[in-house]
């Protein structure tokens, strides 16, 4: 990258940045990401959909860093800070230096723009006041300070501090602790891989420099732990398990590991608003449909409220003013005797007639109680179908489903310009290939569904969906599709809904 100039800067969302340095003759495309959750620095062939309005920050960037050339690329005392610095011209022409700082520390990570010749922030991704850090202003305009440093060995310099270590603490994890707390630039991966290279039999000094050395040329390796779960790391870290794959290079790996799961992440940041309203309207329909429930049961007893209206009329000479219950014979049953509640405050023909009111009322509510019922019902469908559409989504599937929960309701409108509307594209459901190489469609949110089952799917295709459970529309662009394809296709839909961990999901398939 040094000796590169930076020809593209996005922000394809809000923590991270991506520079395209072009070096070599080839375009870098190098991701700056100051996540909370997976921060990292790495080239990336990932592509990334950008804003069509570009924010602040991007804009911010653009104006210093456009057409910069990289000069160095450094990391600061193998800490999780690392130094990227540029030349360029201000806007009067002046040659100045520029360092972009990229601080990978978990929440706290953050992508940082400083003059050289000032010491100066000129912007920051992410705002941190004195009122969140009172060691650290970062704000465009404050002078920049580094993180605190701590007083470790550095690692990579001769030293026999380790010969030490291993005398002082036998035990594997104690000692995996204390030089992740003794020598710079040590996670805890590192440190319990060192731990257990200095365990093994052997020449320490062979096994201390042995294990550095992997740094040099580092093996990007993917592990598969006895969990089954996976860690990445720069060298075959076998004691944590068996080395499954490995690539290229550590960025890379880095896609391949971060691709899915930064992705949820960044569809959890963007549709945090969404997840809370569909999440809101679903308790509440749920307790409607609770309601609407218990209040249908309590209808049933309509035609016991007819009967005993019916009885009283019937031995209407045998109730007397003032009564609050009186037992008559039920002439439906056998002439079983009925015990019949009475107002005291009534005569007996106005708690006759009470009866019958109360029937004719409960009768009048069945069918509306019904329709409330299926209604709410429908909706709950809706809103699940919804949550499981958005916990499947991509980021640029998320705009959609906004538009979609605003049309119909759930969220405000909010005034947007014609033209940034219409500069977006239309997602497009995903495409897949069967083994045998029929294409396999499938719609992840109610959109690109019927656009997919509506427009684009033909009448000897075929269509799949979960059965009984929300998910996305699958079609099988082919009018004979082989059971192998099918069962794909099955899969695929099973995957694309709400069942995706379940151990079977039921699927129906239909020709379009």
């Amino acid at each position: 990258l040094v000796g590169g100039r930076i020809s593209k800067i996005n922000q394809p969302y809000q923590n991270e940045l991506i520079l395209t340095i072009r070096a070599n003759r080839k375009n870098h495309p190098v991701l700056l990401s100051a996540d909370p959750t997976y921060p990292r620095i790495q080239t990336t062939q990932i592509p990334y959909v950008n804003p069509a309005v570009p924010t602040n920050f991007a804009m911010m960037m653009r104006k210093y860093l456009q057409g910069a050339i990289v000069t160095d690329v450094s990391q600061v005392a193998n800490d999780r800070v690392v130094h990227l610095t540029v030349t360029t011209r201000n806007e009067l022409g002046d040659a100045e230096t520029l360092t972009l700082i990229i601080e990978i520390m978990a929440r706290h990570s953050n992508v940082i723009l400083v003059d050289n010749q000032t010491g100066k922030i000129i912007d920051v991704i992410k705002h941190v006041g004195a009122d969140q850090n009172r060691y650290r202003l970062l704000l465009p305009g404050a002078t920049y300070i580094e993180p605190p440093k701590q007083d470790k060995q550095d690692p990579f310099t001769p030293n026999t501090d380790f010969h030490t270590l291993v005398t002082d603490y036998p035990n594997e994890d104690v000692l995996a602790k204390q030089l992740q707390q003794h020598y710079q630039g040590f996670g805890r991966d590192s440190a319990q891989q060192l731990a257990a290279d200095l365990h093994q039999s052997g020449d320490l000094d062979h096994h201390y420099q042995a294990f550095l050395a992997q740094f040099d040329q580092p093996q990007a390796t993917l592990i598969t732990l006895p969990n089954n779960k996976t860690m990445f790391a720069a060298g075959p870290f076998d004691h944590f398990g068996k080395a499954t794959r490995q690539f290229d290079s550590l960025s890379s790996l880095l896609d391949f590991y971060y691709a899915d799961a930064a992705q949820r992440e960044r569809v959890q940041q963007q549709a945090g608003n969404l997840i809370r309203v569909v999440k809101n309207n679903l308790k509440k329909n749920r307790n409607k449909l609770k309601k609407l429930e218990k209040t249908l049961a309590n209808t049933k007893q309509a035609d016991e409220l007819r009967l005993k209206g019916e009885i009283l009329t019937t031995y209407l000479h045998e109730v007397k003013r003032g009564m609050t219950e009186i037992t008559l014979p039920d002439y439906y049953h056998d002439n079983a005797p009925l015990k019949i509640q009475l107002s005291n405050q009534l005569s007996p023909s106005r708690n006759a007639q009470k009866y019958f009111s109360r029937y004719q009322k409960q009768k009048n509510a069945v069918g509306f109680v019904g329709e409330q019922i299926s209604l709410t019902q429908a909706e709950i469908d809706y809103l699940d179908n919804i949550q499981t559409q958005i916990e499947l989504a991509s980021p640029a599937d998320i705009t959609e489903i906004r538009e979609e929960l605003t049309q119909q309701g759930y969220l405000k409108q909010h005034k947007t310009k014609k033209k940034q509307r219409s500069s977006r594209k239309p997602s497009q459901p995903q495409e897949f290939t069967a083994s045998d190489g029929t294409p396999i469609f499938v719609g992840k949110n109610n959109r690109q569904n019927d656009q997919l089952t509506l427009k684009t799917a033909r009448k000897s295709d075929y269509w799949l969906h979960t059965q009984k459970i929300p998910g996305s529309h699958v079609i099988i662009h082919s009018d004979d599709p082989s059971d192998q394809t099918l069962t794909e296709a099955a899969n695929l839909a099973a995957y694309f809904s709400k069942a995706r961990d379940s151990a079977t999901v039921p699927v129906d398939y239909v020709q379009v």
